[in-house]
């Protein structure tokens, strides 16, 4: 199946966070790496004011793993890098969403597919649409669309920043 992964980062050596985060996801069987995106730098949504900007990217992969241990394994690369939970929607080192796993649907406190903001964030579908602009959010359309219809301003590309394919 394939699976799209959005990274963040507002704290810390966020490129170096970034690139650690896509290191340690594939360094276990049954997830592989297809694309990353561009990284952008965007303006923090949400959360406690006086956040610094994020680093973020999506990346594609295809898996085998069930969404639960694909979930599980998001959540151990985030502690590995540091995440602490200490505020909803506050500054992180690492944040590793499952935005899609297929075409899959699940709507359960632990784990909901699609993520449930994807569609109205752009630093998630910018990224996405650099690499599957023809990528489709179930139940929302195609990410190119969707893209449009959302306020850009707060994404910046950043050129000088390359996610190298994982070791």
């Amino acid at each position: 199946m394939k699976a799209v992964l959005a990274l963040g980062s507002n704290l810390g050596n966020r490129f170096q966070i970034l690139q650690g985060a896509v290191d340690a996801l594939f360094d276990a069987p049954d997830l592989e790496f297809v694309k990353a995106s561009p990284v952008y730098e965007t303006d923090p949504v949400g959360g406690p004011p006086g956040q610094d900007p994020y680093l973020n990217a999506v990346v594609i992969a295809e898996t085998t793993l069930e969404p639960r241990t694909l979930l599980e394994r998001a959540l151990s690369v985030e502690n590995a890098f540091g995440r602490v939970r200490a505020e909803h929607w506050g500054p992180r080192t690492l944040d590793v969403d499952l935005v899609v796993v297929g075409d899959l649907v699940c709507d359960d406190p632990e784990l909901t597919l699609p993520h449930p903001r994807a569609h109205e964030r752009a630093f998630v579908l910018v990224p996405w649409s650099d690499v599957d602009p023809e990528g489709t959010l179930p139940g929302r359309g195609r990410v190119c669309d969707l893209v449009e219809g959302l306020d850009t301003q707060g994404v910046r590309l950043r050129p000088d920043l390359t996610l190298q394919r994982p070791d």
